[in-house]
């Protein structure tokens, strides 16, 4: 059974920090793309970041360049996404997603993913 599970989300003041984690199984992990998104009340779910598992290459949304760090644990088979310097706009439902393949074609584009974590809530207060 494919699971992906993430953890870490929260509530914290703005100009702080939180690392979510996405957990993943049942599949060939180093195979997979592993993609962050995220969807605030009343908005369009969009892309955050990506993360190749086969050579580690990076893509980021522009609003979170410079801001969030992806990072991936092979032998975990576990993505983290460090978000420093957080802004209420931020606030948002986050989920990882995984698709065959890497990220350079995929990248924001939610219908080239495969599989999806239920999502963790992270919340910026001003």
């Amino acid at each position: 059974e494919v699971q992906l599970v993430e953890s870490g989300g929260g509530l914290v003041q703005a100009g702080g920090s939180l690392r979510l984690s996405c957990a993943a199984s049942g599949f060939t992990f180093d195979d997979y793309a592993i993609g962050w998104f995220r969807q605030a009340p009343g908005k369009e779910r969009e892309g955050v970041s990506c993360i190749s598992s086969s050579d580690g290459s990076t893509y980021y949304a522009g609003s979170v360049k410079g801001r969030f760090t992806i990072s991936s644990d092979n032998a975990k088979n576990t993505v983290y996404l460090q978000m420093n310097s957080l802004k209420p706009e931020d606030t948002a439902v986050y989920y990882c997603a995984a698709g065959f393949g890497g990220c350079r074609y995929r990248f924001g584009v939610q219908d080239e993913y495969d599989y999806w974590g239920q999502g963790t809530q992270v919340t910026v207060s001003s």
